[in-house]
């Protein structure tokens, strides 16, 4: 038996209200007045749609041994590289072996439901772990730009301590232009509002929901909980009614609070109906973009001892506003700044050089003497140990699924950030190690010494010049 094991949450820091949009654009689009209600998620001028699998992997990988995982999946419609191994990077960042099977999933919406039928179907798979992550980009002033949250979930796909078993899928692929973007287009373009709706989203999901439900002789009653892709609230529950739905088994669409996340949004959903279900609860979970995927799930009784519980709530609850709206512009790289002589140059990136550096720089792993167990980071063949020092007794040791606490911090009001100040400071390892790291997600004012931390893989610089993105790994106030 196939199924879901565990699963991983990503949403970021920030949250920018909608009527601070409205309040910003509304003089240029009246129309959005009635979209100014709630607000979403913000990714943070430090993060992408990769560095947030990452986050949602790790997640999900706190109960799962990095080497039992034998392939990944990457799902996404923004990526940062067009041509190299995105879920190969997030894969050295997650500290998978490099015997992993990675893959990128993109192109439309559904991609991170089509990642995770092909991870249910594949046989040679011990463990797959699928993330979806996406931070769409919306014209400022236009209903996408209040719509678009960013965020990302991962799913883990194997035989042993299934919680949900895969009864069905079912699959429909259109060429139904409702969302694209070319090559140089930095801004999801859509057709009229209403023809995607009425033509596409009202008939491409009642067929595939049928398509799934007739061969498992079950109906929609059937269902405890039904999780479906959202355009929009009012579509939202336009759909309830067309499906004939109670309002109980209708999962919370997450719209209010975080926004329409594109290709990760149907599995935020799903993990949500999880995170409330109980054994012996039937669970369908529907994507939409470019056709649509039907996946049937039954939750066993693994649920009841299940660890993972309430990893959405945990996300939804850690936040900080984004109380400026050009900030916001500026996170987005959409409001060209003065940037000054320090914030100007970027060193070029030696790629040999990080080839040689990866296992510090990607995965955050340092030594371990061998001699008396000290760690260390960066790597050295001595041992820090005044009371050792062994040499040439190392073993390799991750931190980047360590916690620790602040040994101290700083604000520089004079360093260029694109959130300032920039926050720096010393990180205490739990079972030993020490290093200093930026620190992101969070306010000045929050941070103490011994305040607990942990680390987030995050995007250093952007060389757009050279087509590199340099990531590396930062330090945030813990979230549990």
């Amino acid at each position: 038996m196939k199924g879901i094991i565990d699963y991983g949450v990503y949403l970021p820091y920030y949250r920018l209200k909608r009527e601070t949009i409205f309040r910003a654009m509304g003089w240029f689009n009246p129309a959005t007045a009635g979209m100014a209600k709630g607000e979403k998620t913000v990714a943070n001028y430090d993060e992408d749609s990769l560095t947030m699998a990452v986050a949602a992997g790790i997640d999900c990988l706190t109960h799962i041994k990095r080497e039992a995982v034998d392939a990944l999946y990457l799902a996404s419609t923004t990526l940062p590289y067009k041509e190299r191994g995105n879920a190969s990077i997030a894969g050295g960042a997650l500290n998978l072996s490099p015997h992993t099977r990675t893959a990128d999933f993109t192109g439309c919406l559904k991609s991170g439901t089509t990642a995770l039928i092909s991870a249910l179907s594949a046989q040679d798979e011990k463990i797959t772990l699928v993330c979806a992550s996406d931070t769409r980009l919306g014209k400022a002033g236009g209903a996408q730009e209040m719509l678009y949250g960013d965020g990302a979930a991962a799913v883990a796909v194997g035989h042993d301590g299934v919680i949900a078993r895969l009864l069905g899928h079912y699959s429909v692929s259109y060429d139904f232009p409702d969302q694209r973007r070319m090559d140089p287009d930095r801004y999801v373009r859509g057709w009229e509002e209403r023809w995607i709706r009425d033509a596409g989203y009202s008939k491409m999901i009642p067929e595939v929901i049928q398509g799934v439900l007739d061969p498992c002789g079950l109906g929609i009653k059937d269902m405890i909980k039904v999780v479906y892709a959202p355009l929009s609230l009012r579509d939202h529950a336009a759909m309830a009614k067309r499906l004939s739905l109670a309002a109980e088994q209708v999962q919370p669409p997450l719209i209010d609070s975080v926004g329409n996340t594109g290709c990760p949004h149907p599995l935020l959903m799903l993990i949500g109906a999880l995170e409330t279900s109980r054994p012996g609860d039937r669970i369908l979970m529907v994507s939409f973009g470019s056709g649509s995927d039907a996946l049937l799930f039954e939750v066993t009784d693994e649920i009841t001892a299940f660890q993972s519980k309430n990893k959405l709530n945990t996300n939804l609850g850690y936040q900080g506003e984004l109380e400026s709206y050009p900030q916001y512009l500026s996170f987005k790289g959409m409001l060209p700044k003065e940037l000054g002589i320090r914030g100007e140059e970027v060193a070029p990136t030696s790629l040999s050089l990080f080839w040689r550096e990866q296992n510090a720089v990607l995965r955050l792993v340092g030594s371990k003497c061998k001699a008396c167990g000290t760690p260390q980071f960066p790597r050295d063949p001595v041992c820090i140990n005044p009371e050792c020092g062994a040499v040439d007794q190392m073993e390799d040791y991750p931190f980047s699924d360590k916690t620790g606490v602040l040994f101290t911090y700083t604000a520089d009001h004079l360093a260029y950030s694109e959130d300032p100040p920039a926050l720096y400071g010393i990180v205490d390892f739990e079972g030993g190690g020490r290093y200093w790291f930026d620190i992101t997600d969070c306010r000045l004012e929050s941070l103490e010494v011994g305040k607990p931390m942990q680390m987030t893989f995050r995007r250093r610089y952007l060389d757009q010049g050279r087509s590199v993105a340099g990531y590396f790994w930062k330090a945030m106030p813990f979230k549990g």
